[in-house]
């Protein structure tokens, strides 16, 4: 009963992400989120895009070639959570940063968004 219980709160615990925010850092909100990945190509300056699809699939194409492939959801605090097709997952944030929009990793990476 005790595992069955833990493997219920397993995928809210995976949607909660204890992002490393800036001073300056705002978070988008989940509609301005929509907004974002509602133009379905973000991309990055180091030359990676996202894609998202109204339909909820995902793709990463790497700035030196090769895509990752998977779907996406926007959580009700804005998180974006991606489960790719190789098994592995990852949520986002994005954040307003100092005149631009940022995205951070879970992990505390940030990686600025081209206008």
């Amino acid at each position: 009963m005790r595992i069955l219980l833990f493997l219920l709160c397993l995928p809210g615990l995976a949607m909660a992400g204890d992002f490393s925010l800036l001073d300056g850092d705002a978070a988008l909100s989940r509609e301005e989120v929509l907004s974002l990945t509602a133009t379905q190509r973000v991309e990055f300056y180091e030359g990676g895009v996202s894609h998202y699809s109204v339909g909820g699939a995902y793709s990463y194409t790497y700035a030196g070639g090769g895509t990752a492939f998977g779907r996406f959801q926007v959580g009700s605090d804005g998180v974006v959570c991606v489960d790719f097709r190789n098994g592995r997952n990852r949520c986002d944030q994005f954040v307003h940063s100092h005149g631009r929009v940022v995205m951070i990793t879970e992990d505390g990476q940030r990686f600025p968004i081209r206008p």
